[in-house]
Formats: C-alpha cells, structure tokens, sequence
C-alpha cells in the first residue's frame, strides 16, 4: 500500500464509488489502474445532493470525442459510477484501443455538461495488487466487446462474435463492488486457478483477502477456474452477484472468501453463450428487487431477485436432456445498452448505442 497527494492514471479500467459520503458532500472514487495493477481512492471535492438526477447526454461518443481532442473510433468507455449526493455520471474512458493507450475520468453534470476530472493534485491512495499476472505471462483472456484493437469477427456455429486474444494482465481488474463495508475487487491472478475475488479494506491498510473461485459453466459443462468474473454487484448483506462471459451468473457468500484456497460458486443461471456481459445491477419496482445485465450479444436481462435464494446449484451440461437454465430472466426492448450504474434504486444510468453513436441515458424503473 502507497500513499500519494499526486497520481498518474496510466489505463482506464472499472470506477465505483464509496456508497457513503462525508459529512461536506465529499466521496471516494476508487479507479482501477489495470496496467500498474492497482486501485486508486481519489478524494472528490463536494458535491451538493442533486435535485435533478437524470443526466442524460446525445452523441456522447462524438462529445468525448471533442472533448479529448481524438478521433470518435479512438473513444473507449470502460467503466461508469454514479456521484451517491449528486448523481452526476463519471466515466473511465480510453485514449485508443491498445495496451498504450492514454486514460481519463469524465464527469458528465445532471445538465448533460462534460468535464475531465483533474485528478493530478487530488488527495489519493493506493493498493497494489502483488498476485497480478506478469506482463510476460503467456495465458491469455479473450474479449468479445469489441473494444481491443486486435479485435477481429469470428464466426461460431452460424453466430459471428467480435474476439481479441490478450495478455491476461490486461485483465488484472474487471469490476469492482462494495460489499459489506469492503471493496471487492474481481479479475485474473498470477495463481494457477487464475481467477479471483479480493476483498480489500478501506482505509487502505495493506492488506486483503485474495481467493481463487471456481464455477460450473453449465453451457461448457465443465468447472473452470481460468474464466474471470467480467461484473459482479453486491446480493443481500454478505453475498456476490458474478457474471461470467458466456453467461453463466454465479452466487458467493462474502463469508467463503477468507483467504487462499479455492471456493465454488453456486451457479444459478445460464443466459446464453457467445456473449460478454458489460455489467449487472439492481434495482427496486414497486417494493421488488430486480437484477439487470447487460451484454455484447444478447438483449438486456431482468432477473426477479426473489428467484436466487430457492436455486439450487446448476451442474448439468446444458447439452443434457432435461437441463436447467436457472432463475427465470425477461428480455427487455432497450437495445444496445452496455455500461450501466444504479443511480438510486429506482433509477439506472447506461451507456446506450444507437444510430452509430453512444448516449447516456437514465432509464426509470417504470420502464424496466
């Protein structure tokens, strides 16, 4: 662990922010630094609680774009959280689509206003990952979203997918959560069973909690330990929501990851192959919870909450008569959402592509 009052963001990776704001409207923004394998806490100056919380910004692509002074292909969104007092969106955004590429916050205000957060100068501290793979280690992660450079169209049984092969550091961090009181952090270890959730006190103090996970991925029909978490959100007090790419959704008390060794999820869905999710969220619609997900291939999902506790385990290949998908979902009619953060509980802010561009939008829960 490192203290610093001045730090250079080096990539762009998932942000979330402390769900508890100070007593003057100040919040904690923790930024993944994949490539330095590391989370910032950034210290924000206040905000006052917003009085109209839907931000909401057309031809977002094309603003980042002029904003940062690159071209609209060379935009890339990797991450969004909502401001808890004021609701403003904060966005991780990358300069390029390459190991190299530059990174940078941008703040987009409740009137649709965009700004870079100056980060330079602002009180931080760190935690450095020491499982994180080497640069130099020859596994690799697949991405299907399209957002490598190296992504290239691929063709599997009839259905043409989007892949980049890349060096699995590059997934150090997938997504981050706070779940009873603690970060989590998901993404990929230096560890044979790569695949791990830590859990990471804060104030940082040097030290956590690292664990490899396993889970049975129903359409593989097989345990794997190498598929790393890609969105994961807190579930009740103690639990983890995980997605998987391809897509299984998967169940961990907080209360199994207590350190080295190896825990098995409880897989409770199957939503279909050939697909990466960009996020899961919750939200409330009349006094119930739901669950979204959001993914490369498939439509967006809802998931009824009250359906996961009852789901036992699914260990069945999917190929096998009589298999199960899990929990019941609905496909929703909002095409093309990708990124998303829960406002409040009853509002989302995504990322929404449509009509060659992406906008941000807020969708209510009346419509979900």
């Amino acid at each position: 662990m490192s203290l610093a009052t001045v730090s250079t963001l080096q990539s762009a990776g998932p942000l979330l922010f402390s769900p508890d704001p100070s007593a003057d409207g100040g919040a904690v923004l923790f930024v993944a630094d994949v490539s330095a394998a590391r989370i910032l806490a950034f210290e924000l100056p206040a905000e006052d609680r917003g009085t109209v919380r839907e931000p909401r910004v057309d031809r977002l692509g094309a603003k980042l774009a002029s904003l940062l002074g690159v071209e609209r292909e060379d935009v890339v969104i990797r991450g969004i959280a909502a401001h808890p007092l004021s609701g403003a969106g904060y966005l991780s955004v990358a300069r390029g689509r390459g190991r190299q590429a530059g990174a940078v916050v941008v703040r987009v205000g409740a009137d649709g206003e965009l700004s870079v957060v100056e980060l330079d100068g602002l009180p931080v501290t760190s935690f450095e990952l020491d499982d994180a793979p080497a640069p130099d280690d020859e596994r690799q992660d697949a991405w299907l979203d399209g957002s490598d450079e190296a992504s290239q169209p691929r063709e599997f049984n009839g259905i043409t997918i989007d892949l980049a092969r890349v060096p699995l550091a590059r997934s150090t961090v997938t997504d981050l959560a706070w779940i009873g009181g603690e970060l989590v952090v998901a993404g990929m270890s230096n560890e044979e069973f790569s695949s791990r959730l830590r859990r990471i006190r804060y104030p940082f103090d040097g030290s956590a909690e690292a664990t490899s996970v396993e889970i049975y991925h129903v359409d593989h029909g097989k345990y794997e330990t190498a598929s790393p978490i890609r969105s994961l959100t807190s579930f009740g007090d103690s639990g983890i929501l995980a997605t998987y790419t391809c897509t299984p959704v998967v169940y961990f008390s907080l209360d199994d990851l207590t350190g080295p060794g190896l825990v098995r999820g409880r897989t409770v869905a199957e939503l279909g192959p050939m697909n990466q999710p960009f996020s899961i969220v919750s939200y409330e619609r009349d006094g119930e919870e739901f669950l979204l997900v959001s993914n490369t291939r498939h439509p967006l999902l809802k998931i009824p909450a009250a359906s996961i506790a009852g789901q036992p385990h699914l260990d069945v290949p999917i190929a096998e008569p009589g298999a199960s998908k899990g929990v019941p979902r609905e496909n929703l009619d909002h095409p093309g959402v990708t990124w998303m953060a829960a406002l409040d509980r009853e509002h989302v802010l995504v990322v929404q592509e449509e009509d060659g561009d992406v906008h941000l939008r807020t969708l209510s829960s009346d419509v979900l």
